[in-house]
């Protein structure tokens, strides 16, 4: 039996876009489900600390990790911030922070992410924002970024209570 051209034009077609939309359909739902565990992964992360859970906190964080804080002076690496970090969790507690807003990104090789989040904190509305790598199908802190929010109409009455400290930081890193 001989099936016509364009009936097998049209079965061919309707395959085609068969295997084009399910292959968009498990694309989609593998960077959702990536969404989703990079999420849960900053939500356990803010727990550990809210926990005092040392340990924990510093595991979702790669080996050669970057912490920059709220002072122009705190960029620390892995080892650095656990330093300065352990009196806080020894006390048994450190710091709670809440995610009130979040974004997350991921790069065409689904091995990179990015994220930007307004975080409920004890300094109000903070903003954390980072890069996230995923290693052993495990997503980790690569770098961690912590910066307060100011309104926009603050800024000047902030920039006179900061200037004094600061001036001195930029002057010395102006002369390296």
């Amino acid at each position: 039996m001989n099936t016509p051209a364009p009936l097998l034009n049209k079965i061919f077609l309707f395959l085609v876009i068969v295997i084009i939309l399910t292959g968009f359909k498990i694309t989609s739902s593998k960077l959702a489900d990536d969404k989703e565990d990079i999420a849960s992964m900053l939500d356990s992360f803010n727990a550990a600390a809210a926990r005092a859970d040392y340990t924990g906190y510093f595991n979702f964080f790669t080996s050669d990790a970057i912490f920059i804080g709220t002072d122009a002076t705190e960029r620390w690496d892995k080892q650095q911030f656990m330093v300065w970090a352990k009196k806080y969790f020894d006390r048994g507690r450190a710091w709670n922070f809440k995610s009130i807003d979040r974004h997350i990104y991921i790069s065409d090789n689904k091995n990179l992410g990015w994220f930007d989040e307004l975080l409920n904190t004890q300094m109000k509305i903070c903003r954390g924002s980072g890069v996230v790598v995923k290693k052993d199908g495990v997503w980790k802190i690569q770098q961690y970024v912590l910066s307060i929010t100011m309104p926009n109409d603050q800024i000047d009455g902030a920039i006179k209570l900061k200037a004094p400290m600061e001036d001195s930081i930029i002057h010395s890193l102006i002369k390296k």
